[in-house]
């Protein structure tokens, strides 16, 4: 009886676990939208729709956030270096919607 007790709490404790993954990936993504619409208005890009946050994996959240924070110092930006920033953008698309 006191094992089915502690094999209940353990079950709590990883849905609990479960629960948190998922609202955290949820604010991940949301945060990770956020970053590529900031980027996009900052940069100006006339194809914006090219560039879509869905297109974009939660694993490459650390990468796009030093892309957004680089972007958002920024006053302005050379033509090389705006063509630099959307094609590093455009290698980070998931494979999958190329």
């Amino acid at each position: 009886m006191v094992f089915f007790t502690v094999h209940v709490k353990i079950d709590k404790t990883n849905k609990l676990e479960r629960v948190l993954s998922l609202a955290n990936n949820e604010k991940n993504r949301e945060e990770l939208s956020a970053m590529i619409e900031n980027i996009k208005t900052k940069l100006q890009v006339v194809n914006g729709a090219a560039i879509k946050p869905e297109h974009f994996s939660l694993k490459k959240y650390d990468d796009i956030e030093e892309i957004h924070a680089m972007v958002m110092k920024k006053d302005n930006f050379s033509v090389s270096e705006l063509d630099a920033i959307v094609s590093e953008l455009g290698s980070m698309r998931d494979q999958s919607d190329n």
